[in-house]
């Protein structure tokens, strides 16, 4: 070979031509012009040149590559480092296909390990099983040969003395298909062996048995489990039948099918006990699309129940309810039970003092501000062994629902009026909640240890709200009493039992327990806790109940001492854990039987609850709604959150925020719940602008430092008087200010002068006060106004004054307005902006 290859030797190939240039004035220019090909080729690195010696390193001849082969332009350096990438391509190849045949063989050896290691195990699981299956033939074995020499004995006590030559069986299809010959060897056997192969089972091709089934042939079975005696005979009874032609159908069973006012298709069929596939079946050949995820109406289902045969029992959804209706109880079974009894009256007129002195307690002390927030429920006994329950009720006017709530679930009310303060505005509110509710009043006439007490006057302000003592020849108990020194106490507990006792009080301890929810509060450690007012029936740790929209299982009960307590009887105030959700004040508990139950009464009373708010606002028309946002262009709105640490403080903020406002400014409220402030509630508030408002609760870490972040402001509060007063002071700011005029001054043109640059200047004498270059004015032309605007100029003689006063003449030009004439009078006046306040 040559050195070539039989290729062409490498150069530049050119290919001609001519280019013609065009130049100015009409001049030309043809020119020749070649083209240079580039071809290069990779020479072979490996490939060496015969008839040379083939020695282990790299000839000089052999690195230097031969300039006839190179392409243009390419110097020995680069061509060098080119063949070096080259070869180092080719070792890095060969390298990457060795690693690459190592880990295929590493692969190709884990399978071969793989599959020896299976193969070993599919063998040691074959010989285990050939060993069961040997144990368990030689253990049916053992007991076909007891159950044969068994039938043996059996046998040879029912034969004769001299029985006849035993006939031989039947053979078997398997037997009667074999040749003579074997039947001519069968025929010398004992008839032991006989009576043995009568003894196996006669299964034909298809595994059926024919003959009659013996304890010997159900045991002697060969194979896993075996089908029991009772399967057998269903088996050849339906096979019998099938051959009379008597297949029975099975018996339809006829169910009564509650159905509600809608149902989802799934629900249907089970409580039908149909198939899902055949209900939806069944709709569709009515017409009806659905699936089994799907609600269809209560008419439709009802022509799928009566399609099945079953019976339809139509229901509502309130019938859920009807699991916690109350039962009238029968009077053998009612007990005595203890009176519940509200203190009520205006705020700081004594009531929490006085109970705590019939307590011999001091709940007042741990107070914020000396006034009760909260709604209190207590049990004392009294010397005489009497039961009393007490309820103790706030005073202040933001506590309206809790004093309605108060008097709806008590028996006796005692009115309490402070002696040297008389009747109050709560006081007339308080008579009012008892005469609603139709309960029997106690007046305390309270404080009468002070110098300033006239009882007297607190029984004739009370004949004005129809309220007429004993003292007054009425027939409502009055007793004047004091906490601090603890008179007329004694009396005043009499007359609480005398009231009682009229009252004949009685209730059926032996029942599912109901009750009324007094207060609600969410608990850090114990979660939602309600305060629960036991009316009827015993409340028992471990009780399924369900309360408004919540629901729960009694998890403990805790007395008005703090003390865990098993069971709270009626008139017994508890605090009940176990909720699933804080519940509103003023609900009613019901003890139900389960758990179900429960539940499904809390879904339904949400759902409706849901509804009612959607039906609520769908019911306001677009209209409505236009005028609403036009009304509400005009009013400026404080946003607030409130966090409360019971249910009945938070709904009496509310209440007393909503109150704070006029037309042109008001409180809104955008959420208000129960518990400590979290980091949901400071993202709303960032969102919408709004302070967070605390009531005896506090934000938590995680809640402080987002707010920080997030410019959030929260606000604390132990007292209702200072959050309603801060909350009022922030929307008074949001009022705009109120501008009022002050006149200062009046001055009348004498002559109107025109001035270059500047317009008409009017020359004035000032008649009366004073005219300032700040103040505002009004131009007067027969007692009419023409202009009001403000002065561009004030001068006295040639200098710009700022005020001139009363008598003295002086120079005046308005502001863009020329038309002013001899004669005219000027008002001058000043605006004062006057902040307002909400009352």
């Amino acid at each position: 070979m040559s050195d070539t290859d039989g290729k062409k030797t490498l150069g530049i190939g050119t290919k001609g031509g001519q280019v013609k240039q065009s130049f100015s004035h009409g001049r030309t220019k043809s020119v020749v012009v070649e083209k240079k090909r580039k071809r290069v080729i990779v020479p072979k690195s490996d490939a060496q040149t015969p008839g040379k010696p083939q020695g282990p390193g790299p000839s000089p001849s052999h690195n230097r590559p031969d300039p006839a082969r190179r392409p243009a332009g390419i110097s020995d350096v680069e061509m060098e480092r080119r063949l070096k990438a080259l070869a180092a391509a080719k070792v890095r190849e060969t390298e990457e296909a060795a690693a690459r045949e190592a880990d295929e063989r590493a692969r190709e050896e884990e399978r071969q390990r793989r599959r020896e290691e299976a193969e070993i195990r599919e063998r040691e699981e074959r010989e285990r099983e050939a060993a069961l299956k040997a144990k368990e033939e030689e253990d049916a074995r053992v007991v076909a040969e007891k159950a044969q020499a068994d039938e043996r004995k059996a046998r040879k006590a029912a034969e004769p003395a001299a029985p006849a030559a035993p006939t031989a069986p039947e053979a078997p299809l398997s037997e009667r298909a074999r040749p003579a010959a074997s039947d001519a060897r069968k025929a010398p056997k004992r008839a032991d062996d006989d009576r043995q192969s009568r003894a196996k089972p006669r299964d034909d091709a298809g595994g059926r048995r024919s003959g009659k089934l013996t304890l010997k042939d159900a045991l002697s079975g060969e194979g896993g489990r075996q089908r029991s005696l009772a399967a057998m005979k269903r088996k050849q009874e339906r096979a019998r039948q099938k051959a009379m032609g008597q297949a029975a159908p099975r018996e339809k069973v006829v169910r009564d099918v509650r159905l509600p006012e809608t149902i989802l298709v799934q629900e249907l069929a089970n409580r039908m006990a149909e198939r899902a596939a055949d209900v939806v079946k069944s709709l569709m050949n009515m017409g009806v699309m659905a699936t089994m995820n799907q609600t269809i109406d209560a008419d439709t289902a009802e022509l799928v129940i009566e399609e099945f045969g079953h019976k339809v029992v139509r229901v509502s959804d309130a019938d859920v309810e009807q699991v916690i209706e109350q039962i009238p109880d029968n009077d053998e079974d009612l007990q005595p039970r203890p009176p519940i009894i509200t203190i009520m009256g205006h705020v700081d007129h004594g009531k929490t003092s006085l109970l705590d002195a019939i307590r011999k307690t001091n709940v007042v002390s741990g107070e914020a501000g000396g006034i009760t927030q909260h709604i209190g429920a207590y049990q004392v006994a009294t010397d005489s062994g009497a039961v009393l329950s007490f309820l103790d009720t706030p005073g202040h006017a933001a506590f309206t629902s809790m004093r309605a709530r108060g008097a709806n679930v008590t028996d006796i009310v005692v009115l309490v009026v402070a002696a040297d303060d008389s009747v109050m505005p709560q006081t007339i509110e308080a008579i009012n909640h008892a005469k609603a509710a139709k309960v029997p009043m106690i007046v305390a006439i309270n404080k009468c240890d002070k110098p300033a007490a006239d009882p007297n006057k607190v029984r004739t302000e009370l004949l004005q709200h129809e309220v007429v003592v004993e003292a007054m020849s009425g027939d409502v108990q009055d007793i004047e009493v004091s906490a601090i020194t603890g008179e007329g106490l004694d009396e005043l507990l009499e007359a609480i039992a005398l009231q009682a006792e009229i009252l004949e009080l009685q209730a059926n301890p032996d029942r599912a327990a109901m009750g009324a929810v007094i207060e609600a509060q969410l608990d850090v450690g114990r979660g939602p806790v309600a305060t629960v007012l036991v009316q009827n029936g015993t409340l028992r740790q471990g009780d399924i109940f369900v309360v408004g929209e919540q629901w729960g299982k009694v998890r403990a009960l805790m007395n008005d001492r703090g003390e865990r307590v098993k069971e709270a009887g009626p008139s017994v105030p508890v605090e009940v854990l176990g909720l699933n959700g804080t519940p509103e004040a003023g609900d009613v508990l019901n003890v139900v039987e389960t758990e179900a139950q429960a539940r499904e009464i809390a879904e339904y009373r949400e759902a409706a609850a849901k509804d009612k708010r959607a039906a609520a606002g769908a019911a306001t028309t677009l209209e409505q709604l236009m005028a609403k946002a036009k009304a509400d262009l005009d009013v400026a709105e404080l946003p607030v959150l409130v966090k409360a640490d019971v249910q009945g403080s938070a709904e009496a903020i509310v209440q007393a925020l909503e109150k704070i406002g006029n037309e042109e400014v008001r409180v809104r409220v955008l959420h208000y719940g129960v518990g400590a402030i979290t980091d949901t509630d400071v993202g709303l508030a960032e969102a919408s602008g709004a302070p967070i408002i605390g009531f005896n609760v506090r934000a938590n870490a995680s809640a402080r430092n987002s707010a920080n972040q997030k410019g959030v402001e929260l606000r604390y509060y132990s007292i209702i008087y200072d959050l309603v007063d801060d909350i009022r002071a922030a929307a008074s700011g949001l009022l705009s200010a109120e501008v009022r005029e002050k006149f200062i001054g009046y001055a009348k043109i004498r002559e109107v002068f025109k001035v270059s640059g500047v317009g008409k200047v009017a020359g004035c004498l000032v008649t009366e006060g004073v005219a300032r270059r700040s103040a505002g004015v009004r131009l007067l032309r027969d007692n009419v106004v023409i202009h009001e605007g403000t002065l561009k100029t004030l001068k006295r003689f040639k200098d710009e004054v700022k005020e001139v006063i009363s008598g003295q003449e002086c120079g005046m030009a308005f502001e863009n307005y020329d038309d002013i004439r001899e004669g005219d009078v000027i008002e001058i006046f000043e605006r004062e902006e006057v902040e307002r306040v909400l009352t």
